[in-house]
């Protein structure tokens, strides 16, 4: 098949980009500018429930290319024979518009992105801005490589770099927006200090509950941040902030009757709830025939395992299950407030989660 560079991006993806609001009119010129199509390997995978399946052959490739869906650029970090995880990808055409957007960057504002990927989003950035003032650093060699190739076919040349995006940028200075293309379990106190007063940090987070959210900070004066989060974001986490899916559990089970439907968790606002009351607790989940089953875990051995119309099991110390239950009767009384509603204010003693306004902090329970 003929190489990514040489297949234009169907214009209709664009155009449903800026039909759905996505676009202003500045970013829609960028994005008709930067085919997105210039960005992707020749072999990629599609991303399913379960499992990474290749895609064979040119009309496959352009009907993926040319959607609004992820496309998996790398499994296993590169190792060959390994499990086939997803570890790099080029992002949905509308996620990376949706962040953009929220970046709010201007003119001859300096951007630093952590995770070049492909280089999609760094040509993105240097169309609109200039490659002198895009930065971008990539952890993975192979991966930083092939995006700097990509970048200069398409006429490109930000500045780039190998290294830990946790770490900060020797010699860089202040920049005035920072975007992650990778998602963060915390925001690094050592990102917000190489960003200027005002500046403003998106990322996604990783949430111990089942979903991942999209932060919007804005730095101020004393270098902490604070922010809304703006809906529903799932990437590959950063490889330092990694973390296996569930703990193990301990003991023997013990079974009680159903109680509270487990797939009414499956909600953001809620996940940003439990997860500021409830913090180590992991949760995971598959749907069923009837509705879905959850498995949630705590470092010390607790376990809970529940699916709609069933009996709940519990594991190890305590009863996890009716304090995810107590969770959930505490977002009922505030309301059950939407992601939009929640926040995060970060500082050099870690990130709270607050509802509403940053001064109403959500406060871990006591098991």
């Amino acid at each position: 098949m003929s190489t990514a560079q040489e297949v234009p991006t169907y214009p209709g993806l664009v155009q449903e980009l800026a039909d759905r609001g996505l676009l202003t009119a500045r970013w829609r010129r960028v994005f008709d500018a930067v085919p997105r199509s210039g960005f992707v390997p020749a072999d990629v995978w599609r991303q399913l429930p379960d499992r990474c399946e290749p895609v064979v052959g040119t009309d496959a490739w352009l009907a993926l290319v040319n959607s609004d869906e992820p496309v998996v650029t790398q499994l296993d970090d590169g190792v060959e024979g390994g499990p086939g995880v997803a570890t790099s990808s080029n992002s949905m055409p509308s996620m990376v518009a949706r962040m953009l957007g929220l970046l709010d960057v201007g003119d001859g504002q300096r951007v630093l992105e952590i995770g070049t990927g492909t280089g999609y989003v760094a040509a993105l950035l240097c169309e609109r801005l200039g490659d002198g003032l895009v930065h971008s650093i990539e952890l993975d060699p192979v991966v930083a490589r092939q995006a700097e190739e990509a970048l200069a076919q398409a006429g490109y040349r930000p500045h780039l770099r190998v290294g830990d995006g946790e770490q900060p940028w020797p010699g860089l200075g202040p920049v005035d927006r920072l975007i992650a293309t990778c998602a963060l379990r915390y925001v690094p106190y050592t990102l917000l200090r190489q960003m200027r007063p005002g500046g403003v940090v998106v990322a996604p987070l990783a949430r111990e509950f089942w979903s991942g959210a999209l932060v919007q900070l804005r730095v101020r004066d004393d270098g902490t941040a604070t922010g809304p989060f703006c809906g529903g974001a799932t990437y590959m986490p950063m490889r330092a902030h990694r973390v296996p899916d569930l703990h193990k559990a301990r003991g023997k089970g013990r079974a009680r009757a159903a109680g509270l439907d487990p797939a009414r968790l499956l909600d953001l606002g809620f996940a940003l709830y439990a997860g500021a009351r409830l913090p180590g607790v992991r949760l995971i989940h598959q749907a069923t025939a009837e509705g879905v089953q959850v498995w949630a875990t705590r470092e010390n051995g607790a376990a809970a395992t529940a699916a709609t119309g069933e009996e709940v099991w519990q594991y190890g110390p305590g009863f996890l299950w009716e304090e995810i239950e107590q969770a959930w009767w505490e977002y009922e009384a505030v309301g059950r407030p939407e992601a939009e509603q929640f926040g995060l204010t970060v500082t050099g003693r870690g990130q709270q989660v607050w509802l509403r306004d940053p001064s109403e902090i959500i406060r871990p329970s006591r098991p």
